[in-house]
């Protein structure tokens, strides 16, 4: 997925707003005011400037995510706990990087007022969002 795609495959989660209150550059993905995703442009380890999103992650699977890809490495400026950054350099398969995705938003999610969630995760179930 490439810098694009990310950005429609994130407003295209109901209720998904974006701003930049961290400053210019720095989009921040929110659900209902609580954020589920960061997308900005900053040098890799290795050097190279290219796009990199932080995602939240159960901290198990955040480990184990970051031991299967190169690409997964500890939220920059974020609680490393429950924060991935990924680069998006290509070697994610898109799929994948939708499941990150999704599985951040879910955890956003979860955490908001009963009836809130429930609207959610009914127009997710409706086809009106786009969790696969």
């Amino acid at each position: 997925m490439d810098e694009g795609s990310v950005r429609q495959y994130l407003l295209d989660k109901p209720d998904a707003t974006v701003g930049q209150p961290f400053g210019e550059g720095v989009d921040v993905y929110k659900v209902q005011g609580k954020m589920f995703a960061t997308l900005i442009k900053r040098a890799a380890p290795d050097g190279r400037l290219c796009w990199q999103m932080n995602l939240k992650c159960d901290p198990h699977e955040a480990l184990i995510l970051r031991e299967i890809f190169s690409a997964v490495v500890p939220g920059y400026h974020m609680d490393k706990r429950h924060w991935n950054t990924i680069i998006l350099d290509g070697s994610i398969p898109n799929g994948e990087l939708q499941r990150f995705i999704d599985n951040s938003y879910l955890l956003v999610v979860e955490k908001l007022p009963v009836k809130v969630k429930k609207r959610i995760l009914m127009l997710l179930l409706d086809g009106q969002g786009k969790l696969e």
